[in-house]
């Protein structure tokens, strides 16, 4: 069902994009602003008002990275671990994985998880609402086509919506798997991320200065991250995610960028957005490993296993060639993935061989997991 918006409010937005301007002050105030409460008047006429009514951000006052981030011994700050799902067998049986892996890890020694939500918006209850403490938000009227314009869209209104005790918040998604109890590696107001070695700002820059304009500081304040995996205080989040909304809303209706970012615009969107708002991030590549290119575990805290991993018998990777041996995600689109996943051959990186047992382990443990 397509959203038709008032000739009123389309003439609101069409006035706002005439007047935007690349100066630092104006574009702040028309994402958080204008575009902000346009985009955001359109999506709650659509959903009945349920939420919102305001909400102007400012610029948070530049910081400097401390030399010394360490917090004192003995102290903790919890963080509230969030991820973003969907309704759909191939988003579920991940997050299924996922919230095993993060019980048998909240408890353990190091550890500083908090809480748990998987922030369902597909706009109705699943049948996993019992297994899992999940909130349900709204998707967008109009997606285009690309299912994770709603992740940012699911955070404004979690973070409007929902009572979250923790000072701190982990943005994460379902593919990712606990290996580690993880810290709090957050470090005050600075937020730690990720450093993806396919998030590259300066190689865009045309682009990126779109929505990031030299105003704003050298294209090196763009972080070469997405939104997850990320720990950050809840006060920043809340600020960036509705600027993070709309830049991602922008960047999609942009013919080039979209072409540019393709599937990871959104990541482009929160780093974006982050800069705009003076954010930085610590860059921890120990936050996370993606097999097959990453092959040990070490003392890494999160598997991403994103990629396909495709071996022959003699464990030599295949990667863009179905291997005689497979493990990819996208193989179990619409079922479950099945219990007793054979192992790999002999010779396939530690790396591969722990996600295969890890899940594994978590489908043998899950009650009612061949139940659809």
């Amino acid at each position: 069902m397509r959203f038709e918006c008032s000739s009123e409010v389309e003439q609101k937005l069409q006035m706002a994009r005439k007047n935007f301007s690349y100066s630092s002050t104006l574009l702040i105030v028309l994402l958080t602003v204008g575009s902000f409460f346009a985009t955001y008047n359109l999506i709650t006429m659509a959903i009945h008002n349920k939420m919102l009514n305001s909400g102007g951000l400012s610029n948070d006052p530049d910081f400097t990275m401390p030399d010394n981030m360490e917090r004192s011994t003995g102290t903790k700050a919890l963080f509230h671990v969030a991820l973003t799902a969907v309704a759909h067998p191939y988003s579920q049986w991940q997050s299924r994985i996922m919230y095993y892996w993060y019980k048998r890890m909240k408890s353990m020694a190091g550890s500083e998880m908090g809480s748990f939500t998987r922030i369902l918006h597909s706009g109705q209850p699943d049948n996993l609402m019992d297994e899992i403490p999940t909130f349900v938000v709204d998707p967008l009227p109009d997606d285009r086509g690309y299912i994770v314009l709603n992740r940012p869209w699911a955070f404004v209104q979690w973070l409007k919506r929902a009572t979250i005790e923790e000072e701190y918040i982990m943005m994460a998604e379902p593919d990712h798997i606990f290996i580690n109890p993880l810290p709090n590696l957050a470090r005050g107001i600075v937020p730690a991320g990720f450093p993806f070695n396919y998030i590259l700002p300066s190689e865009y820059e045309e682009i990126i200065r779109k929505y990031f304009p030299k105003e704003n500081g050298p294209i090196t304040n763009v972080d070469s991250i997405g939104n997850s995996p990320v720990i950050i205080r809840k006060d920043l989040l809340e600020k960036i995610a509705p600027t993070w909304m709309n830049v991602s809303i922008r960047m999609k209706d942009d013919p080039e960028a979209d072409k540019a970012f393709g599937w990871v615009l959104e990541m482009y969107a929160y780093a974006v957005a982050s800069a705009l708002h003076g954010v930085k991030h610590i860059l921890r590549e120990d936050f996370m490993l993606q097999p097959p290119w990453d092959t040990e575990t070490g003392k890494r805290f999160i598997i991403h296993y994103t990629f396909g991993c495709d071996y022959n018998m003699k464990g030599e990777l295949t990667y863009g060639t179905i291997g005689e041996w497979r493990f990819d995600k996208r193989s179990y689109w619409n079922v479950s993935i099945p219990r007793n996943l054979s192992m790999p051959p002999p010779g396939v990186p530690e790396s591969v061989v722990t996600l295969v047992k890890m899940v594994n382990e978590a489908t043998a443990n899950i009650p009612n997991w061949d139940i659809e």
